[in-house]
């Protein structure tokens, strides 16, 4: 019997060989993901939070490449699509719900460990509902906010807020937290379609204002790390609800993904 098939379910299942190897170099970016969310876990155990906030980014960074590196070497799998999505759980659902929850939620008592379960489940819900319209909603959008996002915006509040010495020990600051992590987790199982990036490829050329684009970015970004990249992903949070709007407005607001509104 040829080395091609595989015995499942008790019928014969041809196999291609590409998809039964593990790739070195995508899966290595993925694993040193997954290492910086086991990492902030630890540090946020430690009272270490801006460490494991930093962590988090970190984490978001080599998540982003891992994925492209695949592309780019036509190293793609099945096998790690599944680790990525595991990746992400750790690094982007339960690192952010514990950092934040070590860092402030318990002060409020039971009212923090749910919103840190409300976003835990939100990223779950989020990931296994990518996993399953893989192939089925347009490209161009991610159906609810993507977990690496809502993951910045947790870690993001936790490194602006120890950098600029805000007081922690003020009673709105607990509930400033809670609904801001509320908000995370429950725009990862929204429908409002956030703008992917998918379609810009590194490989192609790009326009001299794209570049200048990046530039101003590096230098935003660099001035004031926390601050900045806080109020980016916020804004990019908020981005996806407008666009929802203005689609309904338009009457448009079907044609987006494939499952709404059917």
């Amino acid at each position: 019997m040829s080395e091609n098939f595989e015995r499942e379910h008790d019928n014969l299942v041809p196999v291609s060989p590409l998809k039964r190897g593990i790739y070195l170099l995508p899966n290595a970016f993925t694993t040193a993901a997954l290492f910086c969310g086991f990492f902030a876990i630890v540090q946020a155990m430690n009272n270490h939070f801006e460490h494991a906030a930093i962590a988090i980014f970190l984490a978001m960074l080599l998540d982003g490449m891992d994925g492209r590196i695949a592309r780019m070497t036509n190293t793609q799998s099945v096998f790690g699509e599944h680790y990525d999505s595991l990746s992400d759980m750790v690094s982007f659902g339960v690192a952010p719900a514990l950092v934040m929850y070590e860092w402030i939620l318990r002060d409020i008592g039971k009212w923090g460990w749910v919103a840190a379960f409300v976003y835990v489940y939100g990223a779950a819900l989020r990931l296994a509902r990518f996993n399953a319209n893989i192939g089925v909603v347009d490209k161009r959008f991610f159906q609810g906010l993507p977990s690496p996002v809502a993951a910045a915006i947790i870690a993001g509040f936790v490194w602006l807020a120890i950098d600029n010495k805000l007081p922690v020990n003020v009673f709105w600051m607990p509930w400033v937290a809670f609904v801001l992590t509320i908000y995370a987790g429950m725009s990862m199982v929204s429908n409002a379609p956030f703008y992917s990036g998918k379609m810009l490829d590194v490989r192609h050329r790009v326009s001299f204002g794209m570049i200048l684009l990046f530039m101003v970015a590096f230098v935003l970004v660099s001035s004031d790390p926390p601050f900045v990249l806080f109020g980016l992903f916020c804004l990019y949070s908020f981005s996806g609800y407008v666009l929802w709007v203005i689609r309904f407005l338009n009457g448009r607001h079907s044609r987006i993904f494939g499952d709404e509104d059917d």
